[in-house]
């Protein structure tokens, strides 16, 4: 059995997807997943599909909507009740938001210890666990609570794969890619310096100037500061115009990796 959050919220046995009836059975379902096997309080649950102001009915209501997700669950995992509130046992379920972050995590590894192969092969295999956005047919409130922290894990482990490939000069697809992104994210400083060095990686150092002094500019005006640390020494470096500028950028991009 598996459980899904990373893109429409379902359940799939033997086979086939089962998606829960509704956004507030899916709600319920994201929400206890999400708890990692801690008990979610029947009030927590209720200002996820209400907000502020649940109807009175609101327990039973609840009550209702978790009986019918027991039959979705199956035998591999369990909703149990706990005083006021619910948890999610998963057992032997599989759930893509768990396994995404292991396979993250794993990746970490693999490019701390320099196997930028292994670990931007990893790297793709967990993006693709992302189906489109997260949560994406639950409530707006539960949306709001979790998906910043999804969306950041996300783009994260995509900036972690970029360096990976960055690492291996793997420069060319970048390129186009990098700059989709940075228009995109404007004000991800760690995205606008691995554009930077991918353009110097194909000798358009003119270009990768542009690009540092247009994220200055935003940095300036959506949020008045000044580029931090690495977007500062990519630029310094590519100024240097070094013949060591690959050795140069990976041990920029090393650097700002393990300090995130």
């Amino acid at each position: 059995m598996e459980f899904s959050i990373l893109g429409p919220v379902l359940v799939r046995s033997g086979g086939q997807d089962h998606a829960p009836s509704g956004a507030k059975q899916k709600t319920i379902l994201a929400g206890l997943l999400m708890a990692n096997e801690k008990l979610v309080s029947d009030e927590k649950l209720s200002t996820w599909l209400w907000g502020p102001r649940p109807p009175v009915t609101h327990s039973a209501q609840i009550y209702t909507h978790v009986s019918r997700l027991r039959k979705h669950v199956g035998a591999d995992a369990e909703i149990v009740r706990q005083s006021s509130g619910y948890l999610l046992r998963l057992g032997s379920a599989r759930f893509d938001h768990r396994e995404f972050r292991r396979m993250a995590a794993q990746a970490d590894r693999e490019l701390r210890a320099g196997d930028h192969r292994r670990a931007a092969a990893r790297l793709r295999a967990a993006l693709q666990l992302w189906r489109g956005p997260a949560l994406a047919d639950t409530t707006d409130v539960l949306r709001d609570v979790h998906g910043p922290q999804l969306e950041e894990e996300r783009i994260s482990a995509l900036e972690a794969r970029i360096d990976a490939d960055l690492a291996m000069a793997d420069h060319r697809a970048l390129v186009s890619e990098l700059a989709g992104l940075v228009m995109m994210y404007p004000l991800r400083e760690r995205l606008r310096a691995q554009f930077m060095i991918a353009l110097c990686l194909g000798d358009r150092q003119g270009e990768a100037l542009g690009v540092f002094w247009e994220g200055r500019r935003i940095l300036a005006e959506e949020l008045g500061i000044d580029p931090g640390p690495t977007l500062c020494r990519v630029h310094e470096a590519v100024l240097a115009g070094d013949r060591e500028f690959p050795r140069m950028a990976r041990e920029i991009m090393a650097g700002a990796a393990l300090a995130s």
